[in-house]
């Protein structure tokens, strides 16, 4: 397992030089000004001697090449340099929303993995049933809905028409501090949208593995022992078909990222989510690369965890054989 872990760090490293040089190249293709978006309304009235003193200070006229050079190395020595849109730290802008995001998104990863396991083992015990076709069909509603269409749909219903739940923000509105209970209420709306955006696949999934477990020889011949129903579906068939879905964890992990950005601007959750559209808009090169480069560490991390979960569950995979 270690070893697995060490290849893909290895691997990981060129890949994320490349992808944070690509962030800065199409960053400086940008036709956004980031002076402008630093000088924000007082740009409309300043002379062109000023902004091009101030492009001067940010350093917008040099080339993208040294200013990426630049920033790597202070991001390698733990310096992420200072967000010029959010005027702090960028990596206090990323500590101070990440745990957000990463509450969001594990709340809705944990849901979305839960009920789609239920959902597809019920339609899988009895394909062709109503209950088989009512969960297909709704899955794949669900699977071409957008996210963000989802998301204002719950908010008209839950919010504004029947008002049990808030259409947004982390806690009330007159609150002074943030708490627990107000959290969890304000989480219920987003997480469930992202879960819900997430389920279908994994509803799916799950649907086709056990079905095909089901089919085969090893099961039949425990019902044919005298097994229960519950024994052989939970003992046998429930295992061999969730194979599949273990890698489907990994592949999972981009598209619950980018449906976290859209839930979270939605709800105005207070993740990352602001802070990646305004870097983008503004063209702030270090909150940007920093941004990007959590992002795709956290998919090939998905990916190490599909890997590592797939070879430990089922016994004809090898560690050493990855």
């Amino acid at each position: 397992m270690a070893r697995l872990a060490g290849r893909r760090t290895l691997t990981a490293v060129p890949l994320l030089l490349v992808v944070t040089f690509g962030v800065f190249a199409i960053a400086a293709a940008s036709p956004f000004d980031p002076v402008k978006a630093y000088a924000g309304t007082a740009a409309l009235g300043a002379d062109r001697e000023t902004l091009d003193r101030l492009r001067d200070n940010l350093g917008a006229d040099r080339p993208f090449t040294a200013r990426w050079w630049e920033w790597l190395t202070s991001a390698v020595g733990g310096d992420l340099g200072h967000s010029t849109v959010l005027r702090q730290p960028v990596a206090q802008v990323i500590g101070e929303r990440l745990v957000w995001s990463s509450l969001l998104c594990a709340v809705a990863f944990v849901a979305a993995v839960l009920v789609g396991t239920l959902l597809g083992v019920l339609a899988a015990r009895r394909p062709g049933s109503w209950l088989d076709r009512i969960v297909s069909s709704l899955a794949y509603t669900l699977e071409a809905a957008p996210v963000f269409w989802i998301a204002l749909l719950a908010v008209w219903l839950f919010a504004l028409r029947l008002g049990v739940l808030p259409a947004g923000g982390l806690t009330d509105t007159a609150s002074e501090q943030v708490t627990a209970g107000q959290v969890a209420r304000h989480l219920v709306l987003p997480a469930g949208v992202l879960a819900v955006s997430q389920l279908p696949w994994f509803t799916l999934y799950v649907r086709q593995g056990v079905a095909d477990a089901l089919a085969e020889d090893p099961v039949r011949g425990a019902r044919a022992r005298g097994l229960s129903e519950r024994t052989v579906l939970l003992g046998h068939a429930l295992r061999s078909g969730l194979l599949p879905v273990l890698t489907l964890i990994g592949s999972r992990v981009p598209e619950l990222i980018t449906g976290a950005l859209l839930v979270e601007s939605v709800f105005s959750w207070p993740g990352i989510a602001a802070a990646t559209v305004e870097a983008a808009t503004a063209v702030d090169f270090p909150l940007l690369a920093a941004l990007t480069t959590l992002a795709t560490a956290a998919v090939l991390a998905g990916n190490l965890l599909a890997d590592l979960l797939y070879a430990l569950f089922d016994p004809r995979v090898k560690l050493s054989d990855m």
